[in-house]
């Protein structure tokens, strides 16, 4: 991964961008990262709009949580809940 600070960054973006097929690159401010050029090409909208939604990204987090907490179903079983056995 590629790191460039944003006062050097003064390049067009399009030369950025025919670099990111490669690895990220991702765009520092006094080392601390501020944000990413990546390659999107084989990615769709919705998956990327999902992976950067924080409401969609704190109900998988929950989620996760409660199911360290209290468990799960096997997939026999929630097949049988819905009717699909």
């Amino acid at each position: 991964m590629r790191t460039i600070d944003i006062n050097e960054a003064t390049a067009p973006l399009a030369e950025y961008a025919g670099t990111v097929a490669a690895e990220p690159l991702i765009i520092t401010v006094k080392g601390k990262p501020l944000m990413a050029l990546i390659d999107i090409e084989d990615t769709d909208f919705e998956t990327l709009s999902l992976g950067s939604n924080p409401e969609f990204l704190e109900i998988i987090q929950s989620s996760g949580e409660r199911h360290k907490k209290e468990g799960g179903i096997s997939g026999e079983e929630m097949r049988r809940r819905l009717g699909i056995a």
